[in-house]
């Protein structure tokens, strides 16, 4: 294999990733969003469509990006990459404010327990998701870590997009107020067949397995698997109520 081979193979395969990352984002929430929008049925509040566009705004940033180093554009990867510290700084803020405002919407609807309970999965997602970005920013410049750390974060995050059709073929006629937390498992097994891509790649390319993609797919399943027993404890109930207290 020749030197350039071998450094082409990386752009390619993360290229391809973020494409397939896009299709989920938006293929994900057809049932549940977009064919909604366009019969006029959707009844969420503001901050649920703020959310859906940086969603997708941030979806399609990484594709560009992962274009641009496909493309050997590397200066303009690195100057759109200091827009993408804003873009994500907004996304994980409509996330945040989602959360909360589906802990105020069970307050209301007599479900406030079982939104507390359920909000351990999108708040300990955008945790995650913020520590392999950070992580991802401080190695930077080793290229192997940083495209693997960005690549892991897409995984907390796809889970809701891939939640979705789950839902709309497994909910019980009639079922109202938010889940159970171990519903979450299955979309999250499809979802992590991503871990098991980066696996496989870096087996095939290197001989072993990368330490980010080995460590990084612990730390993504634990917190699947742990969130479930942590969900219904006193502890996370009260912890997200005072989350979604702090806005008012």
């Amino acid at each position: 294999m020749t030197t350039i081979e071998t450094f082409e193979k990386p752009r390619r395969f993360y290229q391809t990733m973020a494409w397939v990352f896009v299709a989920i984002a938006f293929g994900g929430f057809i049932p549940t969003y977009w064919l909604k929008l366009m019969d006029g049925s959707f009844a969420g509040k503001p901050i649920l469509h703020i959310h859906g566009f940086m969603l997708f705004a941030w979806v399609l940033f990484y594709a560009v990006q992962t274009n641009f180093v496909a493309n050997r554009k590397m200066a303009d990867h690195r100057s759109w990459g200091i827009a993408g510290v804003s873009l994500f700084t907004a996304l994980a803020i409509s996330i945040v404010l989602a959360a909360i405002n589906t802990i105020k919407l069970g307050e209301q609807t007599g479900f406030a327990t079982q939104a507390a309970s359920f909000s351990i999965v999108t708040f300990s997602g955008i945790a995650l998701i913020a520590a392999f970005i950070v992580l991802a920013i401080m190695n930077v410049h080793r290229a192997d870590w940083h495209s693997r750390l960005m690549t892991l974060s897409f995984v907390p995050l796809l889970q809701a997009p891939m939640a979705r059709p789950f839902a709309v073929l497994m909910t019980p006629p009639g079922a109202v107020g938010p889940p159970p937390v171990f519903v979450t498992l299955p979309p999250a097994i499809v979802i992590d067949l991503i871990l098991v891509a980066m696996l496989i790649y870096d087996r095939k390319v290197t001989g072993r397995f990368h330490p980010v993609t080995l460590w990084g797919s612990v730390a993504i399943i634990a917190v699947q698997i742990l969130g479930v027993p942590i969900s219904t404890s006193p502890a996370w109930i009260a912890t997200a109520k005072a989350i979604a207290g702090l806005a008012g």
